[in-house]
């Protein structure tokens, strides 16, 4: 069922943007060439066509392309706040394509759509806690991409304070992951953090701020330095 679909996108094929996009993002795999707002045109219209389990089924048939845009666009699809009447298969799909992450612009996309569904039931973070432990580091940064919107609230609720704090847990335990994706994803964290809960950033990295890597700790209280000067 999804020729139709890929068709619009390879339609749209710019080859000599498609070599640029190779060599930034250095992951093996085709590239079409796209822009992002080209591909947010396309699965706004197949959105508002598909029915949710369509709609899942062409997002795991485009990922299952490994075409940079096809994985991008398959993200996208499930990427919104509410996905009626039911949203389990969507989130299934969204962490079963976490083994498969192997750059940060994929990974994250398929983050984003990840956070509208733990948003939507934040239990799901019992499956984001195996990933911390996981052999494969893209997976590893996930549980942080992911659970960004934990560090977004002003007032949270005890139980959105429970969750800020189980993942605050987890970016410790990844603090002596000295990888640079994961000292960044640590950093970025804290960072967003430090907007909403200057306390909480400030005891972590008081705590934990020597295990990281020193780009890690200035990127965390860039936020914070700023609003000292």
């Amino acid at each position: 069922m999804h020729e139709p679909y890929l068709e619009q996108l390879t339609g749209l094929t710019d080859p000599a943007r498609a070599i640029d996009m190779r060599k930034y993002h250095k992951a093996d795999r085709v590239y079409l060439g796209l822009s992002n707002p080209q591909i947010d045109t396309l699965t706004k219209e197949w959105r508002s066509e598909l029915e949710t389990p369509e709609r899942v089924a062409l997002a795991d048939a485009l990922w299952k392309t490994d075409i940079y845009e096809a994985r991008v666009a398959a993200a996208k699809l499930l990427t919104q706040a509410r996905i009626r009447p039911d949203d389990t298969a969507a989130w299934e799909l969204i962490a079963s394509w976490t083994p498969d992450f192997d750059s940060w612009a994929i990974a994250d996309h398929a983050c984003m759509a990840g956070q509208k569904r733990l948003v939507a039931d934040p239990s799901r973070l019992d499956t984001v806690a195996e990933w911390v432990k996981s052999d494969h580091m893209w997976t590893r940064r996930a549980a942080l991409v992911s659970t960004l919107p934990w560090t977004k609230q002003n007032h949270p609720k005890p139980a959105e304070l429970e969750a800020r704090d189980r993942v605050l847990d987890w970016a410790a335990e990844l603090t002596t992951d000295h990888q640079w994706f994961i000292q960044k994803a640590i950093g970025w964290w804290l960072r967003e953090l430090s907007k909403h809960d200057a306390a909480r950033t400030t005891a972590f990295i008081d705590k934990y701020g020597t295990q990281m890597k020193p780009f890690a700790v200035k990127e965390a209280l860039r936020i914070l330095k700023k609003s000292q000067q």
